[in-house]
């Protein structure tokens, strides 16, 4: 666990602490399950020799900067990889974060991998192994960026007729039983009141059956056209094995195909959503 991306990170923690700079610092520690590595929160000068870095730091720690118990400790220090950046530069783009509330630790990396030892879906599809905004950089430059294209890996369901996509879906969503992990996972899912919480009216049936499982899912996957990450915090998160990223990836081409607009790393961005053209294409609103 001593390889040169966990020793400078564990400088930079040590350094930010002792100087006051920060009051927690976000980070991966050794976990115990499958040797698979953990968020952990580091507090003192100490305790930052618990930091790793390794190809099992699958957790986007931005999650947690959702949360105002977290942002009320005082300044924050997070290691992030390219695509937990890009959520964060999110949470600043819609004014959840401040910039000045956050100390950025960027890693370079070449992907993370599942429980079977494979590279992880989303980072065959990665286009920020080397983020680009951060305080700190640690690691050596990734030569071998990927494309950021879903054809090959979309062409399947979008060849499917109506009928075929309904029923693959179907199969899938009523595996759900609404634990929301999905939700609770992804740094974008920061409503103080969920839309599945609310009840006067009743927008969302809350219990696990189909129909709900539906506009619970299809809703959320909604909610984030042209704001996901693309980090998979909540398909990793499903308990039950839903492929949600292929939703948020097919959402992801369409926002490209109609907006040409893709999730970056600049917070002055304004995605499609939040913002109005009369040169936009609106030949399929119409």
């Amino acid at each position: 666990m001593n390889d040169e991306r966990t020793l400078k990170i564990r400088e930079i923690a040590k350094e930010l602490l002792s100087k006051g700079e920060i009051a927690v610092f976000i980070g991966y520690g050794k976990g115990t399950c499958n040797g698979k590595a953990r968020p952990i929160f580091v507090r003192t000068p100490e305790e930052a020799d618990e930091l790793i870095f390794d190809s099992t730091c699958s957790n986007n720690l931005v999650t947690y900067l959702k949360f105002p118990a977290v942002r009320d400790e005082g300044v924050v220090g997070i290691v992030v990889k390219g695509c937990d950046a890009k959520a964060l530069v999110g949470l600043i783009r819609e004014s959840q974060l401040m910039r000045e509330q956050v100390r950025i630790v960027a890693v370079t990396c070449e992907g993370v991998v599942a429980d079977d030892g494979q590279l992880q879906l989303r980072c065959q599809y990665c286009d920020v192994a080397n983020p680009t905004f951060y305080d700190f950089l640690v690691g050596s430059p990734v030569e071998d960026q990927k494309p950021r294209d879903f054809s090959g890996l979309l062409e399947k369901y979008e060849t499917m007729s109506v009928e075929e996509r309904w029923e693959f879906w179907q199969s899938q969503f009523e595996k759900c039983i609404r634990c929301y992990a999905c939700r609770q996972a992804c740094p974008l899912c920061y409503c103080t009141r969920c839309i599945v919480e609310k009840n006067q009216p009743q927008w969302i049936e809350t219990s696990s059956h189909l129909r709900g499982n539906f506009a619970w899912n299809i809703i959320r996957a909604f909610h984030l056209a042209g704001r996901c990450a693309g980090c998979g915090a909540c398909e990793d998160a499903c308990p039950v094995d839903i492929p949600l990223m292929l939703l948020n990836y097919k959402l992801e081409k369409e926002i490209w195909d109609y907006f040409h607009y893709r999730v970056d790393l600049d917070p002055e961005s304004v995605p499609p959503f939040t913002t109005f053209k009369t040169d936009d294409r609106g030949e399929f609103i119409l």
